[in-house]
């Protein structure tokens, strides 16, 4: 038997291993950037994070806006005069007692839709095609007629909103603003995205 045919067995399963070995490293190589591409980034956690808010020097009438999950969030410090005006809308209001439950959490179900009646908190992005209202919180403009108590006005189409949010009847807006989840971390900090039904 001439040794050029001789299969050294032992040359073979050491090539065969170290090629297996070598395809494993390299399929590992591509298969972990792959799957780290399905993992969300830490700007997109960020986006969707609670975010805090001092109130502590938001005066009344003053609306702060913050950014949650790159939405505008409005906070209203509202005055008592504000809060005795919300009930004079609802015979003009679609959703005057917030019935529509997708557009607040349940402990913002109520008249002001707010867990602290003075301190409102809503996206401020119009229900109707996502234009941003401004706040109109003057009485009386003349282009928004005499009876006009304050609110939030969108100039894209002119949909109308009081100070709770709420939508009135005959604009395009088929519902109120809505609040986000919210909570309070003290009498000073609210947690926007953050479930919490007291202070």
């Amino acid at each position: 038997m001439s040794t050029d045919n001789v299969v050294d067995t032992k040359r073979r399963r050491f090539l065969v291993n170290s090629t297996s070995v070598v395809a494993a490293v390299g399929a590992g190589f591509v298969a972990v950037p792959f799957l780290s591409s399905w993992m969300p980034s830490e700007r997109a956690k960020n986006a969707g994070a609670p975010v805090e808010v001092d109130i502590s020097k938001l005066e009344e009438g003053r609306l702060l806006v913050v950014e949650w999950q790159s939405k505008p969030v409005w906070i209203l410090k509202r005055s008592a005069k504000t809060l005795a005006d919300l009930p004079k809308f609802e015979d003009q209001l679609r959703d005057p007692h917030s019935e529509n439950a997708d557009q607040q959490p349940p402990y913002a179900q109520n008249d002001n839709r707010s867990i602290k009646p003075e301190i409102s908190v809503l996206v401020g992005i119009c229900t109707h095609l996502g234009c941003s209202p401004t706040y109109r919180p003057e009485i009386g403009p003349a282009d928004l007629g005499d009876d006009w108590l304050g609110g939030y006005f969108c100039p894209c189409h002119s949909s109308r909103f009081d100070l709770a949010g709420r939508v009135f009847l005959g604009v395009p807006a088929p519902t109120n603003l809505v609040v986000p989840p919210h909570s309070y971390m003290n009498d000073n900090v609210i947690q926007v995205g953050v479930d919490g039904e007291s202070a």
